[in-house]
């Protein structure tokens, strides 16, 4: 499988290729970058670690043409957020330059079944964006949505309390950004309901779910950007693409109809394959989770309405 990053010689991009490299399933990963140096540098970088983790290979370019007979396009080209600046003031800053990456897209041979993997931020209004441009069709179009929201709060959770941060499984849904939805109803630990585990309490929960929905302004805060953390949740998402896993994974996809959303992407529990969007499964939730979900859908519908 070859795996094309857009915006390969930034922070996020350099960093989703290293998962990528370390995962050791994708068999080609090419790197585009406006920087040709950057994105050149990145890609020898990689090269010469490729004795010690798998059989691949590495190319890089400033044209669109090294993305041809790709299978999966992920684009992390954006401008970076501000540290007190949210994701969807992002929006009029961005929309011009995604815009034209989808139109560079647009003359590039992608595999059959290829998919689209939009990571850059505000990430689900242009999802819905890339889903419209007609590249790809629609389910093949996904955005990281809050995968990297979930992987996040389980992991912060799993510090918190001194627990196994993979026996945590908690969902955060909705948009990637100040709207998001924990859903506490579903969430567990070991297959343990989370407020039943012994010193678990809601007010610590809440917490920590607060300083999760500010953390990647912290991280941009302390160390000028996030990308560990978006690396390997990209990781997840590609992986689940390759081996067509149909794994459940909180991506962001434009809606038809799940639980009363539609016509805008944001994130739900998604089956994801090898050609992208199987199935989006309606979750479980309370009364408060819904109307959360609901919010976030229309603060989006809200800002694209504006966009031009």
């Amino acid at each position: 499988m070859k795996v094309s990053i857009i915006g390969g010689g930034g922070r996020v991009g350099s960093d989703a290729a290293y998962a990528l490299q370390l995962g050791g399933i994708v068999r080609e990963i090419a790197l585009v970058d406006m920087n040709g140096d950057m994105a050149a540098g990145e890609a020898l970088d990689l090269r010469h670690g490729a004795s010690l983790t798998a059989n691949q290979k590495f190319t890089s370019s400033n044209e669109y043409s090294v993305v041809d007979g790709s299978d999966v396009v992920v684009i992390t080209a954006g401008l970076r957020r501000k540290a007190d600046e949210t994701r969807l003031e992002l929006v009029n800053r961005n929309v011009s330059l995604f815009r034209g990456i989808l139109d560079s897209l647009k003359s590039v041979r992608l595999n059959e079944g290829a998919t689209i993997l939009v990571v850059s931020n505000p990430v689900d209004i242009l999802t819905s964006l890339a889903t419209d441009s007609g590249i790809v069709p629609r389910d093949q179009v996904l955005g990281l949505g809050t995968v990297l929201d979930t992987c996040r709060f389980r992991s912060l959770l799993a510090d918190h309390f001194n627990i196994n941060a993979t026996d945590v499984k908690a969902l955060i849904l909705g948009e990637h950004g100040d709207s998001m939805v924990p859903i506490y109803s579903s969430a567990t630990v070991g297959g343990v309901p989370l407020f039943s585990v012994p010193g678990i309490t809601p007010d610590e929960i809440n917490g920590v779910f607060d300083f999760t929905r500010k953390s990647g302004a912290e991280v941009i805060r302390l160390k000028g950007g996030a990308g560990r953390a978006v690396g390997v949740s990209v990781r997840e998402v590609v992986h689940a693409i390759a081996l067509d896993s149909e794994a459940i994974l909180p991506v962001s996809s434009v809606h038809k109809g799940t639980l009363g959303i539609k016509d805008i992407a944001l994130s739900l529990p998604t089956k994801v394959g090898r050609r992208g969007v199987i199935q989006v499964l309606e979750p479980v939730v309370n009364d408060s989770e819904r109307e959360g979900l609901h919010k976030s859908a229309q603060s989006l519908k809200d800002v694209l309405s504006q966009i031009g």
